[in-house]
């Protein structure tokens, strides 16, 4: 056995979106691994026919696998030439080559069936057109850009239907955003999501739907929700749908309600626990919130705590059908009842599963041998009773070979969010810093996700009782852990955890050394700058920047960096529109000003994603300048 190195990387598969056919027997999902020589990524579909499981398509880029109606076809996205944009390709699952069946020059983000020769698309669509020798933006509205995906100020997203024979027909022609859309079982309506006014009320949706070969559609919501994510019912009388009625914000927990097509809305769930998946790790592709409507149950995943489980609920009853302490990352349900499934938890990448009759069958086993050969620190769970009276959720993890007489340097993690989670998840960044003789020590302080509406609450309190928590932890951890040396301390998060990173060493110098990622500094440049700026930070901070300056001011790290004295290295993608790179830097340019040690490694071509989807030489980079910076600073040379 060896030593977690980050470029480790490089070995492991990262599985997603597994889609189980209509009859329950077969499972069809992506894989995703490393090309090292072109420091990219490959992407293909792997297929369980029920026995056997085997590659299924070429790639390189092949994604959203989507089964037919009566399961003999499967429609996956396809990224296989040069041209820009993607493809809409058809596999037979009896064999044979995938047929294209439609190009979208300005990409695609999801198809679906609506009956056996034709399929509805989101694809986006540019407003208007110019001299591709024209490279001057004129923007007339916001968001202008969105993470990972660019300028957005001159696209819009519509819905096409696709015939067998590559006939392709614009369906909608919608002036807001349209996020989500379910085609109805009988194959005569198209339900979908869509953001009236993306400027004035950006967290505002509603639901339309469209019948087939008609032009207008109807509009069954009233514009006072923010709504998620929508399903039909099996006979397409009704709509299930995830909603929040934003009374706190978007600390306001989404429950799950019922529409009919005239309108009558039933509220059918109603636990304070978020219907997605909040838990975090480093080493796993994005997948599709689960949500679907088999026979009297709905189907949802939530995040309880550090676990991300299956439930389903019927007339306001629910019930746990995949449980345990793991992270259920994704998961489809067939009309018999069979689930396919990937699981991952503290020590095992996510892997493929079949539940079938209340049994559990593991489909694959990618990773299996890789973490069989590596030293793994498995997390150590310990409770934290807070200085208010509530108790908290904290791990640490013990350096490989540890050996109870040595004293030991110590990092504290913070996750982004503020409204997500650590729980079991495998993280390759906490087992690399163990591996290299350091404990690693996480939590979820106010504010997490997982913990009900109360708790992820902190609404203007950004820095207050959060900060506390995580001191709090780490007085704990201090006086209950001997190993821990207090004097040889380090913190890093990303996100809102760099955010907090950038805080806390503005308020304590108990800090040795910290690493910031992907963070904030401003919060008045952030409101202005950033994809979500303009209506997020109002809605955690409360108010705007002209209505509540005082509060942007007091709650900006920047405004205490006086106080600083822990050597910081910042690290910032240069296309990160979520947490603008003016974060990063205006925060490296005061800490130099005041003759702070500070180091800034800035990442071309990546945006907030690069530790999870970066381009694999530099989240290898990444990894490597956290361990070379609290390697200079937390240990004795």
């Amino acid at each position: 056995m060896k030593r977690v190195s980050s470029k480790d990387l490089f070995r492991f598969k990262f599985l997603g979106d597994p889609q189980i056919s209509p009859q329950g027997n077969q499972i069809v999902f992506t894989v995703s691994e490393i090309d090292g020589k072109k420091n990219d990524y490959t992407q293909r579909l792997y297929r369980y026919d029920g026995q056997v499981l085997r590659v299924f398509t070429s790639g390189p880029h092949d994604s959203s696998p989507r089964w037919s109606p009566d399961g003999n076809e499967i429609a996956f996205i396809s990224k296989r030439s040069k041209e820009d944009g993607n493809d809409l390709m058809v596999i037979r699952t009896d064999g044979g080559e995938a047929k294209r069946f439609a190009h979208f020059k300005d990409g695609m983000a999801s198809a679906k069936w609506i009956d056996k020769n034709s399929l509805v698309v989101l694809a986006s669509q540019k407003i208007t057109k110019k001299d591709p020798r024209d490279d001057v933006h004129e923007i007339e509205r916001i968001p202008i850009w969105f993470n990972g995906r660019g300028f957005i100020y001159d696209k819009t997203e519509q819905l096409f239907l696709v015939k067998r024979n590559g006939k392709k027909q614009q369906i909608t022609h919608e002036k807001g955003s349209i996020s989500a859309f379910a085609p109805s079982p009988d194959g005569k309506s198209i339900a979908f999501v869509e953001t009236l006014d993306t400027e004035h009320k950006p967290l505002i949706s509603d639901i339309f739907v469209l019948k087939i070969g008609e032009e207008k559609p109807l509009k069954l919501t009233k514009s006072n929700m923010s709504i998620d994510n929508i399903v039909w019912s099996p006979d397409s009388k009704k709509i299930a749908f995830m909603a929040s009625d934003l009374k706190n914000g978007t600390f306001t927990i989404s429950q799950i309600y019922t529409i009919t097509m005239n309108k009558r809305v039933k509220k059918i769930c109603d636990v304070d626990r978020s219907k997605w998946n909040s838990v975090n790790s480093d080493v796993r592709v994005s997948n599709p919130n689960p949500f679907y409507w088999m026979g009297e149950w709905v189907y949802f995943t939530m995040t309880d705590g550090p676990n991300a489980k299956a439930y389903r609920v019927r007339n306001g009853k629910v019930e746990e059908i995949i449980g345990g302490k793991r992270n259920i990352d994704g998961f489809s349900v067939a009309k018999n009842g069979n689930i396919a499934f990937i699981s991952m938890n503290f020590t095992s990448l996510g892997e493929i599963y079949l539940l079938k009759n209340g049994k559990e069958k593991k489909i694959s086993r990618f990773n299996t041998n890789i973490m069989k050969n590596l030293k793994l620190s498995t997390p150590e769970h310990f409770d934290v009773k807070t200085s208010d009276g509530r108790h908290l959720d904290a791990w640490i993890m013990k350096p490989i070979d540890f050996d109870a007489r040595k004293k030991y340097p110590t990092i504290l993690e913070i996750h982004g969010g503020p409204k997500t989670a650590y729980g079991y998840g495998f993280f390759l960044e906490f087992q690399l810093l163990a591996s290299n003789g350091y404990a690693v020590v996480f939590s979820n302080p106010i504010g997490s996700d997982g913990y009900g509406e109360d708790f992820s609450n902190i609404k203007g309190m950004y820095g207050k009782r959060d900060y506390l928590d995580l001191m709090e932890v780490m007085d704990e951890a201090t006086k209950r852990f001997k190993f821990i040396d207090a004097k040889s301390l380090g913190v890093t998060g990303g996100s809102y955890g760099g955010y907090m990173t950038n805080w806390i060493i503005t308020q304590t110098d108990r800090f040795k050394a910290a690493v910031t990622q992907r963070s904030i500094s401003n919060w008045v440049s952030f409101f202005g700058t950033t994809d979500i700026g303009y209506f997020f930070t109002p809605d955690q901070l409360g108010g705007d920047p002209w209505s509540n300056f005082d509060g942007y001011v007091s709650m900006s790290p920047i405004t205490h960096v006086k106080n600083v004295k822990t050597p910081l290295l910042i690290i910032h993608s240069m296309e990160d529109y979520r947490c603008w790179l003016s974060g990063g830097l205006q925060f490296f340019t005061a800490l130099k000003y005041f003759g702070k040690e500070v180091k800034l490694a800035m990442f071309p071509s990546e945006n907030h994603e690069l530790s999870r989807s970066g381009k694999p030489l530099h989240r290898v980079k990444r990894l490597d300048l956290i361990l070379d910076w609290f390697e200079e600073h937390l240990k004795e040379r």
